[in-house]
């Protein structure tokens, strides 16, 4: 169990290199929502409904109303739109 946990750690970013900016926001809002459900739950159930809360939540946030624009957000917390890389 704690190989796995460590190989999923060390592979995670690389499989998220290839990706757009909009999903690697839909990847750590799921992430994040997972494990916010996860604590406040402890169930399996509240993992996957943070997961898919999170997920969702992220995609709208970073998808802009323009096509091939979305928003980013900088150091600062503030919101951009520009091209999606």
């Amino acid at each position: 169990m704690k190989n796995l946990l460590i190989a999923s750690l060390l592979i995670a970013p690389l499989a998220l290199t290839s990706c757009t900016r909009t999903e690697k926001n839909v990847t750590l809002g799921a992430a994040t929502g997972a494990v916010i459900g996860g604590v406040v739950t402890g169930r399996t159930a509240g993992v996957v409904a943070g997961a898919v809360i999170g997920g969702v939540t992220m995609a709208f946030v970073s998808k802009s109303k323009r096509s091939g624009y979305c928003y980013y957000k900088d150091r600062r917390g503030r919101l951009h739109e520009a091209r999606c890389r």
